[in-house]
């Protein structure tokens, strides 16, 4: 059941690591200083970025699930 787990970690941690990076930046960080705010923005988000949005929520929920739930089957094995 911990392997089962761990797995399910591991492909969420990917999954929410590709996620994060396919948004798109809000402006005013580092990538405004490297040139990456020089986009306009049109001032909404799309329908397209708002499932991202919901998707990302979801994914980070499962993953921090899976993390409660190995702690307490680690320290119920102890």
């Amino acid at each position: 059941m911990v392997l089962g787990f761990s797995i399910a970690l591991i492909i969420f941690s990917l999954l929410l690591l590709l996620l994060v990076l396919m948004h798109k930046g809000k402006g005013g960080g580092l990538s405004d200083m490297f040139g990456g705010g020089m986009q306009s923005s049109v001032g909404g988000s799309s329908v397209a970025e708002r499932n991202l949005d919901r998707i990302t929520v979801v994914i980070g929920l499962l993953w921090f699930a899976c993390i409660v739930v190995l702690g307490i089957l680690m320290k119920s094995s102890s």
